[in-house]
């Protein structure tokens, strides 16, 4: 039998191996190692355009009288439709299982300079994402786990939009979304069809506990975005279990990247990949699958493997999850607003920079 590389190895496992970029090259790249979907955002979208790799489509999209709004949501639509294309062979082997790429829809929504109600947000999700998703077999629409999100669910599931729940970090928000799809999910005519995913958030809880909860033993420092991914992970295998449907109901191992403050203690570049290993879906930057296919690591089943009790005990004693939600929150919708906001001014910059070409 040939020898497995690492990311093999991990596919192997039962990972779904997604890329957390619609860069075309990495695409391509990880398409070969073995990855069967992408996910995008706009720092993706802004870095990709800074390279100036895609000057030609603004310059027409100028031409073309786009304001920079207008340039920014249809550069990032023509940008996951390439990803797309290079996926949609996953789709259909897999009969709508595998090989989507994520949209994400307006993070503005979520500013907090927007001066619409919940309700108002929550319906322009709804209209955004019926929008985005139309005509589009391999596309996920991403849409946070905020009051306003979650009240968009049902309605784009009852729609027929496939949908990737995003900034979760804690069971609640999970356990909302997942009930909201599946209401809106029972709506439809048939539930062939029906997809959906849950992207956890992980490495973002343990640069929280380093910081907030340094009481923590070495045992169970490093170890609380872990536990608290498995422990949702397995919620959604138990929930879906008896719902007869065709297709898989996922969750998304999201931020899986390891942080600078945790690689200066030591901890290896694949930790999150190796923690989850063996069901649903990691989504891992370039960097991060990179680093893997160099590290040697062969990768088994992990995702339902525990610490010991004594560790789950001492961290269930003193973390504060409903605190620990609050803050990651306040600072995930930071993060999910202001890359929009940059990603508008380097349009503009590049506007400025390309007025003359699209004059000419």
């Amino acid at each position: 039998m040939a020898h497995l590389t690492p990311l093999q190895s991990l596919v192997a496992a039962g990972t779904k191996l997604w890329l957390d970029s619609i860069d075309p090259t990495e695409v391509a790249t990880n398409r070969a190692w073995g990855a069967t979907g992408a996910t995008s955002n706009p720092i993706i979208v802004s870095d990709l355009l800074k390279t100036g790799r895609f000057n030609d489509d603004l310059v027409q999209m100028i031409r073309d009288g786009q304001s920079d709004e207008d340039l920014a949501w249809n550069m990032t639509d023509k940008l996951v439709r390439r990803a797309q294309e290079v996926f949609l062979p996953v789709w259909e082997e897999t009969r709508g299982d595998d090989g989507y790429v994520s949209f994400e829809l307006d993070p503005l929504l979520e500013d907090a300079s927007c001066e619409l109600s919940v309700a108002e947000r929550s319906a322009r999700y709804i209209e955004l994402g019926k929008h985005w998703s139309a005509g589009h077999r391999n596309r996920m629409i991403k849409v946070p786990a905020t009051p306003a999100g979650l009240g968009a669910l049902e309605e784009l599931s009852a729609h027929g939009v496939t949908l990737n729940v995003t900034l979760i970090f804690h069971e609640d928000q999970y356990r909302a979304a997942r009930d909201a799809i599946w209401r809106g999910a029972q709506r439809r005519r048939s539930l062939d069809g029906v997809k959906s995913v849950y992207s956890i958030f992980v490495s973002r809880l343990d640069v929280y506990t380093e910081k907030k909860v340094p009481e923590l033993s070495p045992a169970a420092q490093g170890q609380v975005g872990i536990v608290n991914a498995k422990r949702i992970w397995k919620l959604n295998q138990d929930f879906w279990a008896d719902k007869g449907l065709r297709l898989r109901q996922e969750m998304i191992f999201a931020s899986t990247g390891v942080k600078p403050p945790q690689r200066a203690k030591g901890v290896p570049s694949w930790a999150y990949v190796a923690a989850f290993a063996g069901s649903d879906i990691e989504t891992n930057p370039p960097e991060t699958n990179r680093e893997v296919q160099e590290s040697g690591q062969t990768f088994t089943r992990q995702v339902d493997k525990l610490p010991p009790p004594e560790v789950l005990a001492e961290i269930d004693a003193k973390v504060d999850m409903k605190k620990l939600e609050k803050t990651l929150m306040e600072e995930g919708l930071a993060k999910f607003a202001d890359p929009q906001k940059a990603l508008l001014k380097q349009i503009a910059h590049q506007r400025a920079q390309l007025e003359p070409v699209a004059a000419s």
